[in-house]
């Protein structure tokens, strides 16, 4: 692990996984969503190393080892800190990667950057282009729920943490190690980052970003998903050009997971071009 800092001083947490037996066949820029940490990919992770890749992985602000912030839990802030990141590190024709919130980040990159250095594109479980409801937009999550949960944030994050990890995140049957293994991954964030993004995520609206996704595109999502619904899943692939919807009919939002080997057929063949 090393840290670069972004534009305001706020230090990244950033992961550079690869093997140095091996050509390098390219390299996987991973994002994770929201109230968790790049640790979220750990059965990708290995998958994408072990076929030659290079992998890149990132905490973002306010969670996993990167700085807290009190401020700068916007989109465009964090699609600022992926920018100096794949600056910082020379990134080049890499496949980007977001996963729930970090889905809708990815896309503000697109947006904000005209996607610079990425030449794919792949969605998981994204919480875009808005996940809460609004005037024109009946799709997502009421913003009364959204605030409950900012207010449990604010009174007892340990629980909302639990019912994250234990209720919500996953439709197929898990051990109870493992959620409490994701469990323990909520409650490494911040209370700050846990807040902020969580008013994020209420309040960023990202429709725009779609239209200026201009590389191929493919977006992962789970039938039985809570947490981001299938509604958001359709306008993405509606609103981006090209784009492939594979849908896991037995998983939730926690995609990598509830069908692990399924998932990770999908995805690898995506990574390699094969989708």
């Amino acid at each position: 692990m090393f840290y670069i800092k972004s534009s305001d001083g706020t230090k990244i947490a950033v992961y550079d996984y690869r093997c140095g037996r091996k050509r390098v066949k390219g390299t996987v820029l991973l994002v994770h969503g929201w109230p968790l940490s790049h640790e979220i990919y750990e059965y990708q992770i290995g998958c994408l190393v072990e076929c030659g890749y290079r992998v890149v992985a990132l905490d973002l602000r306010g969670f996993g080892n990167s700085d807290t912030p009190a401020c700068g839990y916007t989109y465009n802030q964090m699609a600022e800190d992926i920018y100096h990141v794949v600056c910082a590190l020379h990134l080049k024709c890499f496949t980007l990667v977001g996963f729930s919130m970090g889905g809708a980040i990815v896309l503000r990159y697109m947006n904000r950057y005209r996607g610079y250095g990425v030449k794919k594109l792949i969605l998981l479980s994204a919480a875009a282009p808005s996940w809460t409801r609004r005037p024109g937009y009946p799709y997502g999550l009421t913003r009364e729920y959204v605030d409950g949960l900012i207010h449990q944030v604010c009174t007892d994050r340990a629980e909302l943490a639990y019912n994250f990890s234990h209720k919500q995140l996953f439709a197929s049957p898990q051990s109870e190690a493992a959620k409490d293994w994701f469990e323990q991954i909520a409650l490494s964030a911040s209370g700050i980052g846990t807040k902020e993004a969580a008013i994020a995520l209420r309040d960023e609206d990202g429709r725009k970003d779609l239209k200026s996704v201009r590389v191929p595109t493919v977006i992962i999502h789970g039938a039985k998903d809570e947490v981001v619904s299938n509604d958001l899943a359709l306008l993405q692939h509606k609103g981006i050009p090209c784009s492939k919807l594979y849908t896991l009919e037995n998983s939730g939002h926690g995609i990598m997971y509830d069908e692990l080997e399924v998932f990770n057929c999908i995805f690898m063949d995506a990574v390699e071009g094969r989708i």
